[in-house]
């Protein structure tokens, strides 16, 4: 089945598939339905208990984070990680398969599938096209939630890919990476608001702008190498450079490092903190904003 592996981080439908069909679910592959929606628009795990893909667990974005931190989703410590997807059936030898249900195809699934990239672990992929496409092309679904076998897993976090507060306020002097933000064209201007309440707008100094919805295809997949190096290009954006991406709040950014990782770029860093973090912390002159309240 490795002929089918779409490239360094996806795994297409077909592939998924076809290891259900091979009883492969279990210690060796876990399936993880990462869906979750903020503001709660829907009740992902609710769905998740209605349908989802057989075998699939559920990866709780807003468990799974640091929970003494006054921001949104901010990585948990080793030891956290290592006990929650441990609890999910995860040892270090299992290849890990994330999706979510966005309409999108492709929201959530990326930031658990850096989770897993930022603490070591190798063998984890997203289904392309998410569960909007498995459920397209009539692939099985069930509302069974399987009971699994606690594994051990071993987590080893790579500090280098997350970037802190300190990081990009010392970066806008020193340009010491570039700086991408994923978000719509209209949050980072400041033209449209922010979801949720209590942050406005806007934009660190001296970050480029890629919305992260570049990447997708209308169909929910994600583009092609070749046209994820050239949205890269079209911004400026040099991928041979040490280059840093955030977001709102370290989720939609993940994209981006998984797009660059597809081609061969394994040193993207991520603010984990992102907008939500730098609104709150930052002085008024580094929040660059057209809002008007």
């Amino acid at each position: 089945m490795a002929k089918q592996l779409l490239s360094r981080a996806l795994v297409s439908p077909s592939w998924l598939s076809a290891a259900l069909k091979e009883s492969h679910v279990g210690a060796s592959l876990r399936i993880l339905d990462a869906s979750f929606y903020f503001p709660a628009i829907r009740d992902a795990r609710k769905e998740y208990e209605e349908q989802h893909i057989p075998g699939a667990s559920y990866f709780d974005i807003d468990k799974c984070k640091d929970k003494t931190s006054p921001y949104e989703v901010m990585l948990p410590s080793e030891s956290d990680f290592a006990k929650y997807v441990g609890n999910l059936g995860i040892n270090n030898e299992t290849h890990v398969v994330v999706y979510d249900a966005d309409h999108l195809g492709m929201y959530y699934a990326p930031r658990a599938w850096w989770m897993f990239k930022v603490f070591g672990h190798q063998k984890v992929s997203v289904l392309d096209g998410g569960f909007r496409n498995w459920l397209k092309q009539g692939l099985p679904v069930t509302a069974e939630v399987p009971e699994v076998k606690p594994e051990k897993f071993h987590a080893v976090l790579n500090s280098f890919l997350v970037k802190r507060y300190e990081d990009i306020q010392r970066n806008m002097d020193s340009k010491e990476f570039q700086l991408v933000d994923s978000r719509s064209e209209g949050r980072y201007q400041g033209t449209e608001p922010e979801p949720g309440e209590g942050v406005d707008p806007g934009h660190i100094p001296g970050s480029l702008n890629l919305p992260f919805t570049s990447f997708l295809t209308e169909e929910g997949y994600e583009k092609s190498p070749e046209e994820i190096r050239q949205l890269f290009q079209d911004k400026g954006i040099d991928l041979s450079k040490p280059l840093t991406i955030t977001c709102r709040r370290g989720v939609t950014a993940c994209q981006l490092v998984m797009a660059s990782y597809i081609l061969g770029k394994e040193d993207t860093g991520l603010y984990d903190g992102s907008w939500f973090e730098w609104f709150h912390r930052a002085k008024p002159e580094h929040k660059i904003s057209e809002w008007k309240k």
